[in-house]
């Protein structure tokens, strides 16, 4: 199949092109690829300002004359049963708009049979113990999953560096073992969430939420600024002006979501967790250092998680 040429919002840009075959996506690659200026940004589609932001910083960093390879590709192997795979928005031509306008240079988005020409893989990635916790132990073999995807996606797109949203902490995570682990030779680079304006962290799923559910899932973001900030004002009080208290974060989150599960409709929620960036363990007490509060939760039927990073100790 031949290229497709989307046009930038900007007049005189360049053009974004289209792949979905490896053979055209390599062959592009092999022309115009310059070593150590190769990034990617890997999506499911459905791109929104969160993933725009990736591209942007993609482009940043490998600079003009480098190649920024945004790929969309809703993973099977990352969605357990009952789960919302066939629901998953698909908008390929909205998500190519999105991609030309941040700077991107190439959408590859292969079909399934193209990633996974054998049928189901029968060797995966595993994640380990550190993906069967949250949520890990809420989505059975989704991190599997995960890895296993974007372990092939690695290879296939070939970059210097690879950039993934915070907003995904446990995944990040995962992915960041992986490549140290197994020595894979990318970056891998984690970029801020991005937030609307009413403080809810931007998803492909947020689409699924009525008004008065959107009212309700707000509590998640609420939950995670009431922890950051009475953890900062109690340890402040108690005379660690630098430092939080780990008990004030986990109690003052805790409280926004039990208030919040008495609202219509209700937040379900899924957990709530304080853990170590690095494996995702939940952090003790005295806890020193960066730390991730996570929380997720369903709100009708759309399943939604929300993280901010936090520093324990002095500065």
């Amino acid at each position: 199949m031949s290229p497709k040429l989307w046009r930038k919002a900007v007049p005189g840009e360049p053009d974004v092109e289209l792949f979905t075959t490896r053979a055209d996506f390599d062959a592009a690659l092999a022309q115009f690829a310059t070593p150590g200026r190769v990034a990617v940004v890997m999506t499911m589609g459905a791109l929104h300002e969160g993933h725009a932001s990736l591209i942007r910083a993609a482009r940043a960093r490998v600079g003009a004359k480098g190649i920024v390879t945004v790929t969309v590709f809703v993973n099977p192997l990352q969605f357990g049963a009952g789960e919302d795979l066939d629901r998953y928005p698909r908008t390929l031509d909205a998500d190519l708009e999105v991609a030309a306008a941040a700077g991107a240079d190439i959408v590859f988005a292969p079909p399934v049979e193209e990633v996974y020409g054998g049928g189901e893989p029968r060797v995966r990635m595993t994640a380990g113990a550190m993906g069967e916790r949250y949520e890990g132990a809420s989505r059975p073999g989704h991190f599997d999953g995960v890895l296993t995807v974007v372990a092939k996606l690695l290879h296939l797109t070939r970059p210097d560096v690879a950039f993934f949203g915070e907003k995904d902490a446990q995944q990040l995570a995962v992915i960041r073992r992986m490549v140290l682990d197994l020595d894979f030779p990318v970056e891998i680079v984690g970029a801020p969430t991005v937030r609307e304006i009413d403080g809810l962290a931007l998803s492909s799923r947020n689409r699924y939420l009525s008004a008065q559910e959107r009212t309700t899932a707000l509590a998640l973001s609420r939950a995670l600024f009431a922890g950051r900030d009475a953890g900062r004002d109690a340890g402040r009080d108690a005379g660690r002006d630098a430092g939080r208290d780990v008990a004030a974060v986990r109690s003052a989150a805790r409280a926004v979501l039990d208030e919040a599960a008495s609202l219509q409709p209700p937040l379900d929620l899924d957990y709530l967790a304080l853990v170590d960036p690095l494996d995702f363990a939940e952090v003790p007490d005295d806890h020193s250092g960066e730390a991730v509060l996570a929380v997720a939760a369903k709100v009708g039927s759309t399943r939604l998680i929300d993280n901010v990073r936090l520093w324990f100790g002095a500065a």
